[in-house]
């Protein structure tokens, strides 16, 4: 039976089948096989898997990004983060990085903030004189952060699947965040000194303090949502409906620059991109279930007690797998199948679940921005107007720096838990 689900299912995405659909099929064929499973058990086993609370908050923080993009907030972020660094080599593809960083802080999404601010940075690298592959997979790259930095999509789709608290990984989310943001900033500007591009790059259009100004509202958004987190003022649930207001009420009350026609647009966009990924979870909830009832994370959780010796030689076949795995199969389909089989298995290796957390989130994310299915990079090609293999001289070089923080993040877990332990008292 499992091999035939995971027969199905692999044909069906070989025949560019959307996922969502060659994991329900597969699912269906998996149900098919149990002689003593009724077919209601499909739609009732989808039903559990969006029966969650925590999940609630993402259309909310979708639609947050789609907001922020469409009322005049993220271009402010870019106007005042460009004005910090102009001047500076490399300031204009550091900005993209920093940027990128500030507004993934509310969208949660790595997809919306290649969208959101690829279309401002990439056309205004270009023009100073970058590669338009270089400016492309920068801003792909720099996308990941949306899962990385809290509030994070896949955060929460992996604490509602491993019974993590999506409070805790949203802290521990910042050392790792923060990380691959100044790695990817330190290579920009490494990059930029070889191969001599951005001697002089154009001064400021905008002096410092009127781009502040004019991005005050943009930059208190965050810190009014990691901050409500944080405190214990609302949960993160409760913040993705909070942040959808305050995008509101600055696009559309202060900025002036979303319309309601313009929200029209802004809702279709989100609850399109809210359904995929809830069908995803619905389906990948179905598949899951089969899997638990056939025994299969027991046999593999067995399997790799017996297999590795210890913690360090786990997570090292962990991180393999999982960046093959990232490469080929959307990411939230692979946390919510894996993280249930995975996250218990490290517990009996000793690794706090949510540093696993961290190591799984960081692992499928890289796989947003790797060939042959990386939709960041999709994404990044669609906005830039430019084919795949034109990105790909100046994305390896990339890949290899989050890689390098991927390693400290496994092998260093303070990274991730000392925020933790010094908000929580763990």
């Amino acid at each position: 039976m499992l091999g035939t689900m995971i027969v199905t299912m692999t044909l069906l995405l070989v025949l560019a089948v959307p996922v969502a659909v060659a994991i329900g099929l597969a699912g269906v064929v998996g149900t098919l096989g149990f002689s003593n499973l009724p077919l209601i058990v499909i739609p009732q086993q989808a039903f559990v898997a969006l029966d969650k609370f925590p999940l609630a908050a993402i259309p909310f923080f979708i639609l947050a990004g789609n907001i922020m993009a469409a009322g005049g907030i993220s271009s402010r972020l870019v106007d005042f983060v460009d004005s910090l660094l102009r001047g500076v080599r490399g300031g204009l593809p550091i900005s993209c990085v920093l940027v990128c960083m500030i507004f993934a802080a509310v969208s949660g999404s790595s997809v919306a903030t290649t969208y959101a601010i690829g279309a401002i940075l990439i056309p205004a690298m270009v023009r100073q004189g970058y590669p338009v592959g270089f400016a492309a997979a920068l801003q792909a790259s720099s996308a990941e952060l949306g899962v990385l930095i809290p509030p994070s999509i896949p955060m929460i789709l992996y604490g509602v699947s491993a019974a993590t608290p999506v409070g805790d990984l949203f802290v521990a989310g910042l050392g790792p965040g923060l990380l691959v943001a100044a790695a990817l900033a330190l290579y920009v500007w490494v990059w930029c000194r070889l191969s001599g591009h951005s001697a002089a790059d154009a001064p400021a259009a905008k002096p410092i303090g009127r781009t502040a100004r004019r991005a005050l509202l943009a930059l208190a958004m965050p810190v009014i949502i990691l901050g409500g987190i944080y405190g214990g003022v609302f949960t993160p649930t409760e913040a993705s409906v909070v942040a959808v207001f305050y995008a509101l009420a600055v696009s559309m009350g202060i900025y002036r620059e979303l319309t309601f026609g313009g929200l029209l647009v802004v809702l279709k966009r989100s609850t399109l991109a809210s359904a995929i990924i809830m069908f995803i979870i619905s389906m990948a909830g179905l598949f899951s279930f089969l899997l638990t009832r056939a025994g299969v994370p027991a046999m593999i959780g067995d399997w790799i007690i017996a297999t590795f010796t210890d913690g360090v030689t786990f997570l090292l076949a962990v991180n393999v797998f999982l960046f093959l795995i990232g490469m080929f199969v959307e990411t939230s389909a692979s946390i919510v199948v894996l993280a249930p089989i995975l996250a218990p298995v490290a517990v009996r290796f000793g690794i706090d679940p949510v540093h696993f957390g961290m190591v799984m989130i960081m692992n499928l994310a890289l796989g947003m921005i790797t060939p042959p299915f990386g939709v960041n990079l999709f994404a990044a090609c669609a906005v830039a107007e430019i084919s795949l293999e034109r990105m790909l001289p100046y994305l390896l070089p990339l890949v290899a720096t989050v890689l390098a923080c991927l390693a400290l993040v496994t092998y260093l877990p303070d990274i991730s838990l000392f925020l933790v332990g010094l908000l929580g008292g763990r």
